[in-house]
């Protein structure tokens, strides 16, 4: 019921067009916090699907992340150091994959979902957003380090890679090569 929750409030703030290209955000409630981001990459879905799911490839372009090992794929395990909290091995399951477009990763604590909506103009708007939270969660809240600069910057890394990706694949028009 929460996850529908969840994924109907994430789809209406797609929908009005919520944060598009904006800065991350961070709302906190009493028992749960949510960051989000989203950005325009000049790149069709799949280069930036291809990016985001090669986590071999994570540590090469994501400038948030110290290390990663695992599988993403539906139910397998990553485990992940982030620069937020390097001394921390977070072990996550990818708990839901819609190929080319959605994914989530989750733990004891929070989800973190992962969206590609094609403009339909060979652009993708890639959305993430993170909910941790619980019973516990008043406890340990104000220990949290902010998520808004990660956030940013994850953004901004997987726009500069997946750009990069989709003009390496291009093939260039007969003017380009005259």
């Amino acid at each position: 019921m929460m996850k529908t929750v969840i994924t109907l409030l994430f789809m209406a703030m797609v929908s009005f067009g919520f944060g598009q290209d904006a800065k991350a955000r961070t709302y906190k409630k009493a028992f749960h916090q949510v960051t989000h981001v989203s950005i325009t990459i000049q790149a069709p879905p799949k280069a930036v699907w291809d990016v985001l799911t090669n986590i071999r490839e994570w540590t090469v372009w994501n400038s948030t992340v110290k290390s990663i090992t695992g599988e993403c794929e539906l139910n397998k395990k990553v485990q992940l150091v982030s620069t937020l909290d390097p001394e921390r091995i977070f072990e996550l399951k990818v708990t839901e994959m819609d190929r080319k477009q959605r994914m989530i990763w989750s733990d004891g604590k929070g989800t973190r979902e992962y969206r590609l909506k094609d403009n339909m103009d060979g652009t993708t708007t890639f959305y993430m957003s993170e909910k941790i939270g619980g019973l516990m969660f008043p406890m340990y809240k104000n220990f949290l380090p902010d998520f808004v600069p990660s956030f940013n910057q994850f953004a901004e890394d997987l726009k500069k890679r997946a750009e990069q990706v989709n003009e390496s694949r291009r093939i260039p028009s007969k003017l380009e090569t005259e």
